[in-house]
Order: structure tokens, then C-alpha cells, then sequence
């Protein structure tokens, strides 16, 4: 017969015990159910907020970078806008030579060596800006300085600036293109490597090819500068020297208050030689394209 106090004890302890405590625990073998993640914290505006992205990161480091390179090529339209806004583009004209040649004589006379550093600092501007007065400028330093150092410091002014100018193309308008035409890059950069100096060099030998589109050109298609630097100068040289030479015959016909063309200049017997020139060159490219192939053959 079962004991009255043990069964009022068990009673008793069972009451005792707080509700659901045996429901709460875990069954045994039964993992917990995992914990819920936290909400996300919400913002002023009521949504959730979330990290920075990556993009929204990166665009003002790609814009940073983006402004130096722009930044020559927006000093050089900056100073061709003021140039043109200020009229000094018709100083670069026989008109203005023929009205001025007394008072710039009398400069080159009383300082040559400032005088020449100021010509030739105008001359790498007018190159840089790509300014259409490349002529007056090599027939006014023939007349100024001689034929021999009027062709020296055209040469020198003409090629600094050409390089200045496709410095800047290059920095600022070729990664553009790149990006916009690679297939055709990639077809072109080997003629380029092989021949790029011949032709630019062949072009740079005939007056007759806009002096800036020979400048920007090059950059645009990534030719190299030291093989760009070379057909320049040497490019430059046969012109700037018949140049300067018809300038220094200038004295006479400014002096009877004459104004000088581009008559002679544009003459057969001017352009013919510097046609020849060219095709030389070109010659030289020719011979360089059959050895390569003979080579492969």
C-alpha cells in the first residue's frame, strides 16, 4: 500500500514547478531553432542603411585622375580663346609684317638675344594653339635674324610646340579614342611601330598638309614621341629653310611699302624639290615594308 506522505510530497513538488518551463527546453537530440538577425537600422528617411557602393567609390578617384590630363588641353583652348577674343591672331599676317617690319627691326637691333627668345616663344605659342600663321612667322624670322638663324629658330619653335600639342592630345583625347576604337587601334599601331615615321616624315616635307592636323593626328592613333619628335624637326628643316630664305629677300619689298605673298613660295620650282623630298621618304618606308616581307617570306 502505497505511502499517503510520498504521494503528498510528489503532489506537492509538482504544483511548485513554474508553467511551461518543461515545454520551453529543447527536446533532447533537437537542435534550436536558430536566432533571427537583427533588423536593419533604419535612417531618417525610414529605410534601411546599407554601405557605401563600390561604383559611387570609385567615380570621384576616376574624376581626380580624369583632370590632369584635361587640364593642358583646356589651358591651350583656354589661350586660343583669349587669342582670338583679344584679336592677336591678326598680328600673323603679311598685312601686319609689312606695317610692323620697321618697329620689330629696330627690337632685333637694339636686343637680338631677346629678341629671338621672344620670336621664338611666340613661335611655339602659334604652333601650340595651332594658330594658321606658320608662314609669316618663318618669313619674318628670315627677315629678322637671316636666313640661317631665322631657319634655325623656326625649326626649333615649330618642333617644340608641335610636341607640346601632341603631348597634350595624347594626354587628354587618346585614352578616348582608345576606348572607343580599339579594333581599329590595334590594326593600325603595327603600321604605326614599322612606318609611322616615314609618313608623318613624308607629310611634314609637303607645305601643302595643315600643319595642326599633322599634330593631332599622330596622338590620336598612339604614335610614339621620340619617332613623332624626329619626323618633325627633320620634316620641318627643307621648308623653314626656303622659308626663311625668301624672307630674308624681304627688305626690298617691304621697304617700297609692298606686301609679301605666298606667290613664290607656292612656285614649282619650290614645290618640286620638297615633292621629291617627300617621295623619298616614302621610298624609304617602301624599301623598309619589302624587307619585311622578304624577310617572313
Amino acid at each position: 500500500m502505497p505511502d499517503p506522505d510520498a504521494a503528498a510530497a510528489a503532489i506537492t513538488a509538482a504544483t511548485n514547478t513554474p508553467t511551461g518551463v518543461a515545454a520551453a527546453a529543447p527536446a533532447e537530440g533537437r537542435a534550436a531553432p536558430p536566432a533571427a538577425s537583427p533588423a536593419p537600422v533604419a535612417t531618417g528617411g525610414g529605410g534601411p542603411r546599407r554601405g557605401p557602393d563600390p561604383a559611387c567609390r570609385a567615380a570621384p578617384g576616376a574624376r581626380r585622375r580624369l583632370v590632369p590630363r584635361l587640364l593642358p588641353l583646356g589651358l591651350i583652348a583656354l589661350a586660343l580663346a583669349l587669342t582670338y577674343a583679344f584679336g592677336l591672331h591678326r598680328l600673323l599676317s603679311f598685312e601686319a609684317l609689312a606695317r610692323h617690319h620697321e618697329a620689330l627691326a629696330a627690337l632685333v637691333a637694339a636686343d637680338p638675344l631677346a629678341a629671338a627668345a621672344l620670336y621664338l616663344a611666340a613661335y611655339i605659342a602659334v604652333v601650340a594653339l595651332s594658330l594658321p600663321g606658320g608662314a609669316v612667322m618663318t618669313l619674318a624670322g628670315g627677315f629678322l635674324f637671316g636666313p640661317w638663324l631665322g631657319a634655325g629658330l623656326a625649326v626649333s619653335g615649330a618642333s617644340l610646340g608641335a610636341c607640346l600639342l601632341f603631348l597634350a592630345a595624347r594626354s587628354a583625347l587618346a585614352p578616348l579614342v582608345a576606348a572607343r576604337a580599339a579594333p581599329l587601334l590595334d590594326r593600325l599601331r603595327p603600321g604605326l611601330e614599322r612606318d609611322g615615321f616615314f609618313c608623318l616624315l613624308s607629310l611634314r616635307l609637303v607645305p601643302v598638309v595643315p600643319f595642326w592636323l599633322l599634330n593631332l593626328v599622330p596622338a590620336l592613333v598612339g604614335m610614339r614621341l621620340l619617332p613623332y619628335a624626329a619626323a618633325t624637326v627633320l620634316g620641318i628643316v627643307p621648308g623653314a629653310a626656303v622659308y626663311a630664305g625668301i624672307g630674308a629677300g624681304l627688305g626690298g619689298i617691304l621697304a617700297r611699302g609692298e606686301t609679301p605673298d605666298l606667290s613664290a613660295i607656292l612656285s614649282p620650282g619650290i614645290l618640286l624639290p620638297l615633292l621629291g623630298l617627300a617621295a623619298l621618304s616614302l621610298l624609304g618606308a617602301w624599301w623598309r615594308r619589302r624587307r619585311g616581307t622578304e624577310g617572313h617570306g
